[in-house]
């Protein structure tokens, strides 16, 4: 504001209205410069950027804020915390852990019972997630010590080998299945319905209180041809309203999927049609754009993924593609999953050595996950839809954000089971082993092929045998 110290059309901060609360403008000195002039109310307070040479060498008093900022500042911090004989460790540790009756976010499996009896880790956090609450009433908590390691070593190998006995084949209701459309004339005809759903994150924990379209979650996988002419029919069986977005596509403004905005929210009982021609290509998604925290959290989302017309860009023209894969990640209900499922009940990825395969990595959750795959690289091709051309590149982690979509091509050329996971590492493991955001890339040689025949054994433990495994569990009698 000119007179104040503001530029004219300065960026401005204050405490009005944060959180609905409304605090009166309190006097504190500049906490930048001593050469900007008088102290300003924090009303005042400007956003605009400082050279890194300028000091801030003036803290403010801590008796000059409120109580509730006061006690959260540096000094006053540290003050608390200097316990003797480790304050600053004391207070980082407490720092992390939620206040007292505070709804508590746990994602990874809770520490065996003292009485040392391993327990099979869970791929879902706690019973509070299973209940359909919006997931802005969760604190995450600060994982737990390493257990005694016998305890985490048979807790661990029961996880594996529920794994490796291919639990992923034995839970029902997958989601991501090819969804063939309907043919009105040339238009492509979708029928979807919007469900309450009991979805099995494991074959162990409790079905949760879910979303899906279809029954499933993910939704059914849709895949169209650049070009079409695309009618996607939406019934709500829920009873709260929603809508649905084409994240990703360009379409007509009234068919984004934004209501309030775009459109009217589609009511329980009632349906909403979204038609428009499919431009976008490459890998894209469909979710809820209502109440979204809460619905896509709970499952509202699937794979859309649109072909080029031109069959000579396609990747298996491009790249000599075999396996065409979705990956869709998610964090909220029932803790890390990909595509609906937590560790063991993940589905590995099976391939033959020689092969190339492309993994569209999709994000439907709330926090980057790093994608980290071992034995073999990855080349990233395309980001959100559009090919990287010249700009491709090389890695075996790649972070995929909140809404972004990676493809990457993989050449099988490395036999043997290859952990494949998300690196933030309590996405991954816990103190009772492996569990969420895990699976693996099994790449099967000639021998792996003849132990899983001979053997009757999953693929996973033919190729981990095959590849020289010392571990018990991937150790075939005769085999090698």
């Amino acid at each position: 504001m000119p007179g104040d110290g503001h530029p004219a059309g300065a960026a401005r901060v204050g405490w009005g209205g944060l959180n609905g609360v409304t605090r009166p403008p309190v006097k504190v000195p500049d906490v930048t410069s001593p050469r900007r002039g008088p102290g300003r109310t924090i009303d005042d307070m400007d956003t605009e950027a400082r050279p890194i040479t300028e000091r801030r060498d003036s803290p403010v008093p801590s008796s000059s804020l409120p109580p509730s900022i006061a006690a959260l500042s540096r000094r006053g911090f540290l003050g608390g915390a200097a316990l003797a004989g480790g304050g600053l460790l004391a207070a980082g540790i407490a720092a992390c852990v939620p206040a007292a009756g505070a709804p508590t976010w746990t994602f990874g499996p809770q520490p065996s019972p003292a009485s040392g009896q391993a327990q099979p880790a869970a791929s879902a956090p706690t019973a509070s997630l299973f209940a359909p609450t919006s997931s802005h009433d969760h604190a995450s908590t600060a994982p737990s010590g390493s257990g005694a390691p016998s305890g985490h070593d048979a807790a661990a190998l029961a996880v594996v080998k529920r794994f490796l006995d291919g639990e992923y084949g034995k839970v029902q209701g997958a989601g991501n299945q090819p969804f063939e459309p309907r043919l009105d004339g040339g238009v492509k005809v979708f029928d979807f319905t919007v469900d309450k759903i009991k979805h099995q994150i494991d074959a162990v924990q409790p079905a949760v209180d879910a979303l899906g379209f279809n029954g499933t979650w993910p939704g059914p996988r849709v895949e169209v041809t650049e070009g079409d002419t695309v009618r996607a029919i939406f019934k709500n069986n829920l009873d709260e309203s929603t809508g649905i977005h084409f994240h990703g596509q360009r379409l007509p403004n009234k068919m984004d999927g934004v209501p309030h905005i775009t459109q009217d929210p589609i009511l329980p009982g009632d349906s909403f049609t979204y038609e428009f021609v499919a431009k976008s290509t490459g890998s894209h998604m469909y979710h809820s754009h209502h109440n979204a925290t809460d619905q896509v959290g709970r499952g509202l989302l699937g794979a859309f993924i649109v072909k080029p017309k031109d069959a000579a860009v396609r990747y298996e023209a491009l790249y000599g593609v075999t396996q065409d894969i979705v990956w869709i990640s998610n964090d909220t209900l029932g803790g890390f999953t990909i595509n609906g499922r937590g560790f063991p009940a993940t589905a590995p990825i099976v391939a033959k050595l020689g092969d190339k395969i492309v993994i569209r990595f999709m994000n439907e959750g709330i926090m980057n996950h790093p994608w980290h795959l071992h034995g073999m690289p990855m080349h990233v091709v395309a980001r959100d839809g559009w090919p990287l051309g010249p700009a491709a590149f090389y890695c075996d982690t790649l972070g995929v954000n909140p809404g972004e979509r990676w493809d990457v091509v993989i050449d099988c050329d490395e036999p043997g089971a290859w952990a494949f996971h998300c690196h933030i590492l309590p996405h991954a493991e816990g103190q009772d082993g492996m569990y969420g955001m895990v699976t693996a890339l099994v790449v099967k040689d000639a021998a792996a092929a003849a132990i899983e025949t001979s053997s009757g054994v999953t693929p996973l433990v033919a190729a981990a045998s095959a590849a020289g495994s010392t571990a018990y569990t991937c150790r075939i009698p005769g085999a090698g």
